[in-house]
């Protein structure tokens, strides 16, 4: 792992990132700063390209809303190394998708409400795909149902999918008016959820869930940190969930983890398969 700076300045040349004034960050990270917010993929891409040469993963941040999130001439120390061992088999024998499910999962749909649950955000209603449906029914499993029902119908697929899709672009992506690059004083994804700040995972407890998150999600999907809010979190994904089940279960883990994500468990689902960009949100 490369802690001299001027050697992290050094490998930055020829991307995005030259130039940009690199300092000390909190707890053993690197800061770089002035990264353009019209070019975070860009930076992003480039930083996450080094990481073999660096050592060092790279998460997007910012200071508008945190000041201690700020450079300095000073080096300050990040966790032991023991201790961050402790702090990954911790994450690796976590549970995050007991903690992590979303109220919606418990809910259950009556006579009366049919038609609330089968309507998709642009207005398509799909209520005569369930009308089959005996109330009352775990909310779930009416979600599957709707699912499914969409899939095997190719038209009403693409029309779902038009309306939904947003979800999972990076046009949909949140970007703060000063971004930061922060570089993790570690290039092991799991262990990077030490430094993770995020509203979702405010305890040292709900910080080894996220972190078992990242891990499995990176080993699953090849989906990569990119940025990381306070309340959002931003992921590039290598490998789109499959339409069905994949997609399906990658769906509710997300709607677990995003409690303001305004979109129905099933949406979620006809969008991930054909998006690779997630948006993770969770505020007060």
């Amino acid at each position: 792992m490369l802690n001299d700076l001027d050697l992290i300045a050094a490998a930055f040349v020829g991307t995005p990132l030259a130039g940009l004034p690199v300092g000390h960050g909190p707890a053993g990270t690197v800061i770089v700063a002035d990264v353009d917010p019209d070019r975070l993929r860009e930076a992003w891409r480039a930083a996450e390209a080094l990481v073999p040469v660096t050592g060092r993963r790279p998460v997007l941040v910012t200071d508008d809303f945190d000041d201690s999130m700020r450079m300095s001439s000073e080096s300050e120390p990040g966790p032991s190394e023991p201790e961050l061992r402790a702090f990954a088999e911790a994450a690796r024998a976590s549970e995050p998708w007991l903690a992590y499910r979303h109220y919606g999962e418990d809910d259950e749909v009556v006579e009366g409400e049919l038609e609330y649950y089968a309507r998709c955000i642009a207005g398509v209603d799909l209520t005569g795909l369930v009308s089959d449906v005996a109330l009352p029914v775990p909310r779930p499993a009416l979600e599957r149902a709707l699912y499914d029902r969409v899939l095997a119908d190719p038209d009403l697929h693409a029309r779902v999918l038009d309306s939904v899709r947003f979800v999972t672009q990076t046009g949909y992506w949140y970007t703060p008016d000063s971004v930061l690059l922060m570089l993790l004083p570690t290039g092991d994804v799991r262990s990077s959820g030490y430094w993770v700040d995020f509203y979702g995972a405010e305890t040292r407890e709900y910080q080894y869930k996220l972190a078992e998150v990242l891990a499995q999600w990176h080993d699953r999907w090849d989906a990569r940190l990119v940025a990381s809010w306070g309340t959002m979190l931003q992921f590039q994904v290598g490998r789109r969930p499959a339409a069905g089940d994949e997609a399906w279960t990658a769906a509710g883990q997300l709607k677990g983890l995003a409690g303001n994500l305004d979109l129905s468990r099933w949406e979620v689902a006809v969008a991930l398969a054909a998006g690779d960009a997630w948006f993770v949100h969770n505020r007060p």
